[in-house]
């Protein structure tokens, strides 16, 4: 199956209160296990590239892998920009094939996140392709932090649900990266989600919510988002760790091994599991 957009995707996904997986394609390897994984489980996905994956691999070489893979599936399969904080960025994207674009203008302020948002969506919406963007401050995950210090800082910085409702008012955005509760780059899943101001910005915007940093939250608290409103789920995380723990068990256990398909191949299988999980979880598995 070609490419399809994330918009009837999401869609669907908030009728039918269940959330689509968008899971961060990083190299061949997490690319085929995230569309091998989603095929195999009937289940709708979205791969999604940071402007750190595209540096590393290349834009015009993640659309090549990613479309070669959308290909050979009967699913939709979509791909999405994660993170882009940069107008031009979002452009380039949006000429190479990507078919879901983010502007995330989070750190600046309020009217100017509004003013370049709404710039990206009235390019994107010229080409049908859909637009999500950031409000509030998700947090990070630093390496000194300690859990309670980091959802401390991520509670001073959530989305306001009556600024969500004018922010997507005012650029007509197709969903929205609300800041409720999550942290980037969490290792163990402490953060706790804020489910009142899910279901109140649900309430008042409209549109289908995205949730970052998911890697740091429980399956509970993940069902809990859900339930309020959010139907579109980022994880990178739990994928890394998953594939780089098994490179290293291989690498232990076969120290003098040279051939890094045998490396790779087993890295690549471990991350199958933890998507398999994942699609589960979000109640997507058998909607494609």
């Amino acid at each position: 199956m070609s490419f399809v957009t994330t918009k009837e995707m999401l869609k669907e996904a908030q009728k039918g209160r269940y959330a689509i997986g968008a899971f961060n394609a990083n190299n061949m390897e997490i690319i085929q296990a995230i569309i091998e994984t989603a095929e195999e489980e009937r289940a709708p996905v979205i791969l999604q590239a940071s402007q750190g994956a595209i540096k590393y691999a290349g834009l015009d070489m993640i659309v090549a892998m990613v479309k070669v893979m959308a290909e050979k599936v009967k699913i939709p399969v979509a791909l999405h920009l994660d993170h882009g904080t940069d107008y031009y960025q979002n452009i380039k994207c949006l000429r190479a094939g990507f078919t879901s674009l983010m502007y995330d203008g989070s750190k600046l302020a309020f009217d100017e996140n509004v003013k370049m948002t709404k710039k990206v969506v009235e390019m994107a919406h010229a080409c049908d392709i859909p637009v999500e963007a950031e409000l509030g401050q998700i947090g990070k995950m630093g390496d000194s932090d300690e859990p309670g210090v980091a959802l401390e800082k991520v509670k001073e910085s959530m989305a306001v649900p009556e600024e969500a409702l004018k922010f997507v008012k005012l650029t007509g955005i197709d969903f929205l990266a609300a800041a409720v509760g999550t942290i980037h780059g969490c290792r163990t899943p402490f953060a706790k989600l804020d489910i009142p101001r899910i279901e109140k910005i649900r309430e008042l915007s409209g549109v289908p919510l995205v949730l970052h940093g998911a890697s740091g939250a429980d399956d509970q608290e993940i069902r809990k988002g859900i339930s309020a409103g959010i139907c579109k789920i980022n994880i990178d995380t739990r994928i890394r760790m998953e594939f780089s723990q098994k490179m290293r068990e291989v690498i232990k256990a076969n120290p003098q091994e040279i051939d890094p398909r045998k490396i790779l191949g087993p890295a690549k299988e471990a991350a199958k599991e933890i998507i398999r999980d994942r699609i589960k979880v979000f109640g997507c598995k058998g909607k494609a």
